[in-house]
C-alpha cells in the first residue's frame, strides 16, 4: 500500500496538468506482465496532439513493452486505453494502423532492393483489377504520385522515387520512414531512437522532422537515449524506472543533469515537483 500511495504522491507532483481536448491516447493503469516479470507496472500516461513526448529510461525499464502495446503488438495484462477519451482494444497491428498509430523501429521496415515509392506502400499497395478477383495490377504512377505529394508536404528531398531504398543514406531513408506514416494520416507517430548512426546534419534533418509533425497536429513519441535530442525536440518527457512511471517533466523546466539522474535514480527532481 506505502509502494501504490508513494507512486501515486510521485505522478501527481511531476505530472503537468492535461488539457483535455488536445489528449489523443491516455493509458490508465496500464499493467503487463510475462509470467512472474512485470515488465509494466500500472503505467497512467496521456499523449497529446502537437506535442513531442520524449519516452526515456534505462534498458529494461519497459520503453519497448510501452510502445509494443501502444502498437498493439503486446495485449496489456490490466489497465486500459483511450483514444479520443473512448475505451479502445488495440488488438493488433492493424488495429492501430486504424486508429492513426504508425510506428518507426530502429530498423526502419524498409525493404531495401525496392523503389522508394513502393515502400511507402507495402502491404498496402493500390491496385486495379483488370479481371476482377483473378487479375489485379498495381498503379504505380498514382503511388509515385502520391508518394511525391507527402515527401514535398514535409520538405524532403529524394533524387528520384524510382530508385532503390539501399542507394540512399542513413537519413535519407529515415525521412522516407516517416513519411510514410504521414502518407497514411497518422494521429500518432512513434519514432524509436531515429537519430542513431546518424551524421550530425541528417540528425538535424529528422529533429525537424519531429517537430514539423508536431507543428501539424501529430502526437509524436520520441524514444531516444541521446539527450542533446530530448532537449532538442522534446516538449514533455515521462520517465519510465524498472517498468513504473517514475514522473514526467516539462523539457523547458529541466536539464540534462536532472534527467539523467532521474533515469538512473527513478526519483523526480525537484523541479518535477514544480512543473
Amino acid at each position: 500500500m506505502k509502494r501504490e500511495a508513494d507512486a501515486m504522491m510521485t505522478n501527481a507532483q511531476a505530472t503537468p496538468a492535461a488539457s483535455g481536448t488536445d489528449c489523443f491516447l491516455s493509458l490508465r493503469g496500464v499493467t503487463k506482465r510475462f509470467g512472474g516479470l512485470h515488465a509494466l507496472d500500472d503505467v497512467s500516461l496521456d499523449i497529446r496532439r502537437g506535442e513531442v513526448l520524449g519516452l526515456l529510461g534505462d534498458n529494461g525499464a519497459g520503453k519497448t513493452t510501452l510502445v509494443k502495446i501502444i502498437a498493439g503488438v503486446y495485449q496489456p495484462t490490466s489497465g486500459e486505453i483511450l483514444c479520443n477519451g473512448m475505451v479502445e482494444r488495440i488488438t493488433s497491428p492493424d488495429r492501430a494502423h486504424h486508429l492513426g498509430i504508425e510506428t518507426v523501429f530502429q530498423d526502419l521496415a524498409l525493404v531495401p532492393n525496392l523503389a522508394v515509392a513502393d515502400n511507402f506502400f507495402i502491404g498496402r499497395e493500390m491496385t486495379y483489377d483488370i479481371v476482377p478477383g483473378l487479375i489485379r495490377i498495381l498503379r504505380k504512377r498514382k503511388m509515385e504520385a502520391d508518394a511525391a505529394e507527402t515527401l514535398k508536404q514535409l520538405d524532403i528531398h529524394i533524387p528520384s522515387l524510382r530508385i532503390n531504398v539501399d542507394s540512399l543514406s542513413g537519413g535519407q531513408r529515415q525521412a522516407i520512414a516517416i513519411a510514410r506514416a504521414m502518407r497514411w494520416k497518422a494521429n500518432l507517430v512513434i519514432l524509436d531512437e531515429p537519430t542513431a548512426a546518424l551524421s550530425v546534419p541528417e540528425q538535424n534533418k529528422v529533429l525537424e522532422l519531429a517537430r514539423k509533425l508536431a507543428r501539424q497536429g501529430v502526437a509524436v513519441i520520441y524514444i531516444t537515449h541521446n539527450m542533446n535530442d530530448v532537449m532538442a525536440v522534446t516538449d514533455r518527457i515521462a520517465l519510465l524506472y524498472r517498468g513504473r512511471l517514475a514522473g514526467e517533466l516539462l523539457t523547458k523546466q529541466t536539464n540534462q543533469n536532472e534527467i539523467v539522474s532521474m533515469i538512473m535514480s527513478g526519483k523526480p527532481p525537484a523541479s518535477a515537483q514544480r512543473a
